[in-house]
């Protein structure tokens, strides 16, 4: 399994109230995916028009598949990126 960070930034003309009226359903398929051990961190950045995906699949097509079954997807810009953690330190 690999892992991925999706940078989603809402499109321009993008109406939040569209946004905020699927917002329950969005939270239902965050929660299902992740308890599917395929998404892991969301983060908001509301104000900046962002969210931040932590994304777990085999590779980067199946990285946007996920990303695209959220209800929300349909008003990003979607950039994805394979991340590693960073080396152990030396003791």
């Amino acid at each position: 399994m690999n892992t991925f960070m999706a940078i989603c930034t809402f499109k321009e003309g993008t109406v939040m109230e569209e946004v905020f009226a699927v917002s329950a359903e969005e939270q239902v398929k965050v929660r299902a995916l992740q308890s599917e051990g395929r998404l892991g961190a969301v983060r908001l950045a509301i104000a900046r028009g962002k969210v931040f995906l932590e994304v777990l699949a085999a590779d980067e097509e199946i990285a946007m598949q996920t990303v695209l079954e959220l209800p929300i997807a349909k008003w990003w810009d979607i950039e994805l990126y394979p991340v590693t953690s960073p080396p152990p330190q030396n003791s």
